[in-house]
């Protein structure tokens, strides 16, 4: 004979209320949590940063043809982890991928910098995959899920970006505001315009986008985002972040918990490299290698190489810790690695 249910006593709604009452608090804590991540973002971009300068240039995309020439070298010196300090847009995310540090700051004397920074993080949030982040990126629709679930070559992601329709630039534009709002990083209205414009131009010219100086047109050897993404080292092996799922996740997971930092400031000034360095101190956190681009061309033709090579004798780093530069002398660049213990003692 079936037993009679047992009564839903009173014990029972008390645990059943308790737990409801924990998955509320569970759920407060990760909101409070994420919320804490938010603003430890925002207050570290703030206490890093100079104010802003000027350059001639929206530097979208790098003109630097050579900047994965220097993969092997990273590799033999077991160039590793610790932190990674770089300048300019997203070539930086090729080297974070290689070296694997466990903190990246991105330094740029211009504000615009970070707002483009802003914008890749974004992008990064909302896109699980390869694919998806180049389709946002580039203003296309999202790509049906057979292929995003499917561990395409590089190749055949650009392909897809080449014959892919147009997105609804309000509705990717509105997603972007939306997940930009959620870093409480102050924005105005020009610098979210100026977020949009920069986007816009991605959006444009997509694959075939180049370096462009104010009032200049680019010069003929300036390599274009396809180029770019599809650049190799002298033995022919890519190195690009978005040339493996392995190296997008790594990226997406560091942009994730705010590990990704991006900082106004002049790598010769008075404050930004240097509180860098005080922040990592207190992390514990220790220098494997900083990308210069060119700029050190400027800093010496403007008097600042020794306040730079001063203020990087100042950072925490390890013995193996590498300069990474680029140099141009009339054509395309030439990108090499120098020891910061050699640099810092000449």
């Amino acid at each position: 004979m079936r037993q009679p249910a047992k009564p839903f006593w009173p014990g029972r709604l008390l645990t059943l209320a308790g737990f409801l009452a924990a998955l509320v608090l569970l759920w407060a804590a990760t909101a409070g949590a994420q919320q804490a991540s938010s603003q430890s973002f925002a207050q570290l971009v703030a206490s890093l940063s100079e104010p802003g300068g000027y350059f001639d240039t929206d530097n979208l995309i790098s003109n630097e043809s050579s900047y994965l020439h220097v993969m092997p070298a990273l590799e033999e010196r077991g160039v590793h982890g610790g932190v990674y300090i770089g300048v300019g847009p997203d070539q930086n995310f090729s080297y974070i991928a290689k070296v694997r540090p466990s903190m990246a700051y991105v330094v740029d004397i211009r504000r615009d910098n970070l707002l483009l920074h802003l914008l890749f993080k974004a992008l990064f949030e909302l896109a699980p995959t390869r694919l998806e982040y180049l389709a946002l990126l580039t203003g296309r629709a999202p790509p049906p899920e057979k292929l995003r679930t499917s561990d395409l070559a590089l190749p055949e992601i650009l392909r897809w970006v080449d014959t892919a329709p147009a997105a609804d630039d309000t509705g990717v534009r509105r997603q972007v505001e939306t997940t930009l709002s959620r870093y409480g990083v102050p924005l105005t209205g020009t610098d979210l315009e100026n977020i949009a414009r920069f986007h816009a131009a991605f959006i444009a010219d997509r694959l075939d986008l180049q370096f462009h100086s104010f009032g200049r047109r680019p010069n003929g050897f300036y390599p274009t985002f396809r180029q770019l993404l599809m650049a190799t080292d002298r033995t022919g092996r890519r190195w690009s972040y978005l040339d493996s799922d392995e190296a997008y996740r790594f990226l997406r997971d560091l942009q994730g918990r705010d590990a990704i930092v991006p900082v106004v400031g002049d790598v010769s000034g008075p404050h930004a490299l240097r509180a860098i360095g005080a922040e990592m101190s207190a992390r514990g956190l220790r220098l494997s290698a900083i990308y210069v681009s060119n700029v050190e061309d400027y800093l010496y033709r403007g008097s600042r190489f020794g306040a730079w090579v001063q203020n990087l004798g100042g950072l925490p780093r390890v013995a193996e810790a590498v300069v990474i530069r680029s140099v141009f002398g009339g054509g395309p660049s030439v990108s090499e690695v120098q020891s910061v213990e050699t640099l810092t003692a000449g």
